[in-house]
């Protein structure tokens, strides 16, 4: 009894004695995540690196090695970019299938409705659920189709996927798990619902962190949505703001069996090794696999990358083998439609874009998204142009160095003070978007001391009544107008989505104009939303911060 009393008094009494340093809890966060850091990646920490430098995590045993060097990248047309082949699943589609969206609510309908049109999967991975009336409307969708599903055949046809962050999906009496409890006490043999618990959040820093603040040591970022074999490919998550007036970006694919089924099994992976959300709201280990805070943190990573790792190099072998001439003929993916390979060459037209899925989970020792986002930088020639964009500026060191020392230009779109998701916010959340003003003022304030004005330009999104949580990259060849790929998905390009989160996005390979139009007339319109950023910009009052903000900032700059 003395001891339950002494365990239940220990938060109490952290908490008194945080109210007492200068910088409050997120200072300590920020310490002791600073020191997991250092015992846990100190062997990561990069200096400045040669170009050359990039290639060396190719030899981890946990990241498939290449077998073509970036040279590749100098061959002509969109061909250039098929060495991200050799790393991961290489998808070629018909750029019919794919569709840009603009609006948060084009976002919304759009899932309403293939929730509703569902028949044998809907898979959802997302950072959290939320709790408002729309949140409660697709729900509903989800509820309706499940009835549908048990009315039209026993056993029922329909599975549905949920996967979500554990800390962010708990927080408060009113939550994630909350809103989906009735579907999982409903159906039971059709919904499952999964809770990914960083393994960094554990012992002694599991128990000290308070709510909201423990979310900072790692999160389940990935954000996908599918319906049978259509896929949702974003940024944005299933909260009302993302559904009304937080831009973000959207990518359709539709009819893209493969890729579903990839994105499929990777949720399933993540899940598996996630805690499985009961129906009187407790959580569970899946049977057999190690525990991700209370078991052996190292046993629990490398069980953990092998199931991710086992999805990824089962689909690109299987890839190679269905699609070894997919630079030279048509795709071939008859057999999974039930039809005779020949017959499905002769129905579907070549492939004219290559979707490649980057996958990052840097936990279990996984980093592919950073090598091949690396890469890209490394190897664009003079006179490309890259237009990058995220809702939060916070360049992890090696993304700064690349982009400050190599030759294409540079468009960097990311959000004002205002439009920042935690502008107005209560407590020290609202320093945060000053944070973030003085990050941006000292990466400027070393583009100018270089004399890289013309090639890198910063741009801010301003938009009245938004918030902007766009995320991704366009790339234009020299001599071209139009992108031939872009970047899109969960990654935000800082220390947090390289280190800490589990991240997923895709790179959209495409030949095609008319795709490279929607991609293009994208990108414009968001940059079309932006203001140029200029010294002068930095001396409004609306950009100052203040010495305590600068002081904090190197400590906690990591945490968001």
């Amino acid at each position: 009894m003395a001891a339950a009393t002494t365990a239940a008094g220990t938060p109490v009494l952290w908490r008194r004695l945080l109210s007492l340093l200068p910088w409050g809890r997120p200072g300590l966060v920020a310490l002791l995540g600073r020191l997991s850091d250092r015992l846990s990646w100190g062997r990561d920490r990069r200096v400045r690196r040669s170009s050359w430098l990039l290639l060396a995590p190719l030899l981890y045993p946990t990241v498939p090695q290449a077998t073509a060097p970036p040279c590749c990248l100098y061959l002509e047309g969109a061909h250039r970019f098929q060495w991200i082949r050799n790393l991961v699943p290489e998808f070629g589609v018909c750029s019919s299938r794919i569709h840009v969206l603009s609006s948060p609510a084009e976002f919304y309908d759009l899932m309403k409705e293939q929730i509703k049109a569902a028949k044998q999967r809907v898979v959802m991975a997302s950072l959290y659920l939320g709790t408002g009336p729309l949140e409660q409307e697709l729900v509903d969708c989800i509820e309706e189709t499940l009835e549908l599903s048990q009315q039209a055949g026993v056993p029922p046809a329909l599975t549905v996927s949920i996967l979500l962050d554990f800390t962010r999906g708990s927080r408060g009496s009113k939550n994630s798990r909350t809103m989906l409890l009735p579907l999982l006490r409903r159906f039971p043999a059709q919904v499952r619902v999964s809770l990914f618990h960083t393994p960094n959040l554990r012992g002694l820093l599991r128990l000290l962190i308070p709510e909201r603040f423990n979310e900072t040591i790692g999160l389940q970022h990935i954000k996908v949505y599918l319906f049978d074999n259509n896929v949702i490919l974003s940024g944005a998550n299933l909260s009302d703001s993302y559904f009304t007036n937080r831009q973000d970006r959207y990518v359709f694919l539709q009819d893209s069996p493969e890729i579903a089924d990839f994105f499929t099994e990777l949720v399933d992976a993540v899940g598996d090794v996630s805690l499985q959300l009961q129906r009187d709201d407790t959580v569970r280990a899946m049977e057999g696999m190690v525990h991700p805070y209370h078991g052996d943190k190292a046993a629990y990573c490398e069980a953990a990358n092998k199931r991710v790792m086992e999805v990824i190099n089962s689909a690109k072998t299987r890839q190679e083998l269905q699609h070894s001439h997919t630079f030279h003929g048509s795709q071939a993916d008859g057999d999974h439609l039930g039809q005779d390979p020949e017959v499905a060459r002769d129905q579907r037209p070549e492939p004219d874009t290559w979707i490649y899925p980057l996958i990052q989970m840097k936990p279990f020792g996984i980093q592919i998204d950073e090598i091949i986002t690396e890469t890209l930088l490394t190897e664009a020639e003079r006179g490309t142009k890259v237009f990058l964009t995220t809702g939060y500026f916070n360049l992890t060191q090696a993304y700064m160095d690349l982009v400050l020392g190599t030759r294409a230009e540079y468009r960097i779109l990311l959000a004002s003070p205002e439009v920042n998701g935690f502008f107005g916010a209560r407590g020290v959340a609202g320093a945060i978007p000053a944070a973030y003003v003085h990050i941006e003022r000292q990466f400027y304030n070393e583009v100018c001391s270089l004399g890289q004005e013309e090639r890198i330009r910063l741009h801010e999104y301003c938009r009245s009544g938004w918030t902007f949580h766009a995320k991704g990259l366009w790339l234009y060849l020299a001599g071209s107008s139009l992108p031939c790929l872009t970047l899109i998905g969960s990654p935000n390009f800082g220390y947090r989505s390289v280190h800490r989160d589990l991240e997923a996005q895709v790179a959209i390979v495409t030949e095609n104009q008319a795709l490279q139009r929607q991609l293009h007339q994208e990108q414009e319109r968001l940059y079309l939303k932006s203001s140029a950023v200029s010294a002068s910009l930095f001396e409004q009052p609306s950009r100052y911060v203040k010495l305590w903000v600068k002081m904090v900032t190197p400590l906690i700059k990591n945490f968001f």
